[in-house]
């Protein structure tokens, strides 16, 4: 639902602000959305190489095309391009919504190597240590992060521009979360200070 949302977002964003080639990558991420859902339509717990491999590319198109729309708003906004107040809030908002959800899938899909790599409890070492996991006689010792967990560990990042209660383990982990938080941020205050700007 994720991707689909992010696809959808991807569509009804002003065309300034996507890839010339504006069906492409969401073409791209439909197909790999689709064929993942009809090898694998529940629970994504089946340990496979090509599982694995399009779960990653899908994610990654996914990050590609929200970092493209990030690129392009930067630049449209630095070189003055004259857009309304409310074209400029809701291109920022949209790309911020799918930076929320593009860094959700990021954290899901590499958290412990994955959806399957963790229902098979492959590693015992997390990459984000969730409140759960300190206190297991709340949640129960069988608790283990959902893709919900992920989405909220994204916004709070998105938001807060750092950790809230799920804390990063892995550098990589750190890294990512940095990532998210500069980019989120950067689309915050450039499109916040020109849309106040416009209206001024």
């Amino acid at each position: 639902m994720a991707v689909a949302v992010t696809i959808g977002l991807q569509l009804l964003m002003p065309p300034q602000v996507v890839p010339d080639a504006r069906l492409v990558l969401p073409a791209l991420q439909l197909a790999l959305l689709v064929g993942l859902v009809v090898v694998n339509p529940f629970r994504m717990d089946r340990q496979s190489a090509a599982l694995r491999a399009g779960g990653l590319v899908l994610t990654g198109l996914v990050a590609l095309a929200n970092g493209w729309s990030v690129v392009l708003l930067v630049v449209d906004l630095l070189t003055g391009r004259p857009g309304s107040p409310a074209e400029l809030l809701t291109a920022g908002g949209a790309i911020w919504l799918t930076n929320v959800l593009a860094f959700g899938l990021v954290y899901w899909e590499l958290d412990r190597g994955g959806p399957a790599a963790r229902a098979a409890a492959a590693r015992d070492r997390p990459d984000f240590l969730f409140p759960q996991m300190q206190v297991p006689e709340i949640a129960g010792a069988e608790w283990e992060p959902a893709f919900v967990d992920y989405a909220y560990l994204s916004f709070t990042n998105a938001t807060a521009f750092s950790p809230t209660d799920v804390l990063p383990l892995s550098r990589w982990a750190k890294l990512t979360m940095a990532v998210q938080a500069g980019v989120s941020l950067v689309v915050v205050v450039l499109v916040v200070a020109r849309a106040i700007n416009t209206l001024g």
